[in-house]
């Protein structure tokens, strides 16, 4: 092959190269809106940038123990699965409590990427992970133990606690401690950080969302749903009245009333997240609404004062697919 040639095969190879490279202008521009709006899910969850693996094993192990609750019955685990890959969710309107008949207030919320909400609980009632970890196993529906006292008591009598406790927290004297506990179970439960696609697409993949994502995402800030749910969770950082434009039927869940004694916050809930919002059915802080169709239309009505075609939500909702982990997507 003489110079020209080679040359000529170099200059094609130079364009094809070029050209492979550049990035739909449109994408683009919608890629540093939605950069604006919401951003990737950070590595690391805040405050556990520093936990050891003996911790996070502490603490997987106690999230599954069932030895926990009043009847050994329930665990973290029954609430908020993990088993075979599961979304943090048991998919239940309102999750059984450990005594037979006994059932919770409220939907169980998805245990991924939890940390990285502004509070925990659909009131926010508890500050973090670790704060929140030490209020079910105390909650005379959910695993009814009667005191810390008798948790430590419980959890001291078993061997293999009495080993991993000083492994997990070697600079303490007598590390088998209610703090400790709720410390190793949020040590655990700061590790269940997803991927997804949608964060693919924001840190520059052209090919991680298809066509029809593309308009979905387009739908949905178009549309106005990023009032609410903005930031790198799609939630989690606000909270919003319920009925805010138009009335919510349910009246018996005062929501964040209840912590602050406020007026104001009257039926004010936690934004949820919609990462991982397709496998968390049913939704609300009632689990009263069974598709995820069913959902973006009702809040389109109820925060938006906005009736959506059968179009826009249908586009809404395969947008959200995307927001699915990518160890749990359906394929």
């Amino acid at each position: 092959m003489n110079k020209h040639k080679i040359l000529i095969l170099l200059s094609i190879m130079f364009i094809v190269n070029f050209n492979c490279k550049q990035k739909d202008p449109e994408i683009n521009a919608l890629r540093e809106r939605a950069n604006q709006l919401f951003k990737p899910i950070p590595d690391k969850m805040p405050g556990f940038e520093s936990v050891t693996k003996e911790q996070i094993e502490l603490g997987k192990k106690l999230y599954f123990d069932k030895r926990l609750s009043v009847n050994d019955q329930q665990s973290c685990n029954s609430c908020h699965i993990l088993d075979n890959n599961g979304p943090g969710v048991d998919n239940k309107p309102v999750s059984d409590g450990a005594l037979p008949g006994k059932k919770g207030e409220r939907n169980a919320p998805s245990v991924l990427n939890a940390g990285f909400h502004i509070a925990q609980f659909w009131d926010g009632r508890a500050k973090d992970l670790v704060e929140q970890a030490k209020g079910p196993i105390l909650n005379p529906v959910e695993m009814a133990m009667p005191s810390e006292e008798e948790v430590i008591k419980k959890i001291s009598a078993i061997k293999e606690y009495q080993e991993l406790f000083p492994k997990a927290f070697p600079e303490e004297k007598n590390p088998i401690t209610y703090d400790n506990l709720a410390k190793a179970i949020a040590a655990f439960e700061s590790t269940l950080i997803t991927k997804d696609r949608f964060d693919d697409f924001l840190k520059g993949d052209d090919n991680a969302l298809n066509k029809e994502e593309i308009k979905g995402l387009k739908t949905f800030i178009e549309v106005g749903c990023i009032q609410c749910h903005n930031g790198a969770l799609l939630g989690g950082n606000s909270y919003q009245k319920m009925d805010r434009m138009n009335p919510y039927e349910n009246k018996k869940d005062l929501g964040r009333y209840n912590v602050t004694k406020k007026e104001e916050d009257k039926y004010v809930f936690k934004v949820p997240s919609l990462r991982n919002v397709t496998l968390t059915a049913p939704y609300f802080h009632d689990g009263s609404v069974q598709t995820l169709e069913e959902a973006v239309r009702k809040m389109a009505w109820l925060q938006l004062n906005k009736e959506l075609t059968d179009e826009e939500v249908q586009s809404i909702v395969t947008f959200l697919k995307a927001l699915t982990d990518k160890t749990r997507e359906q394929k």
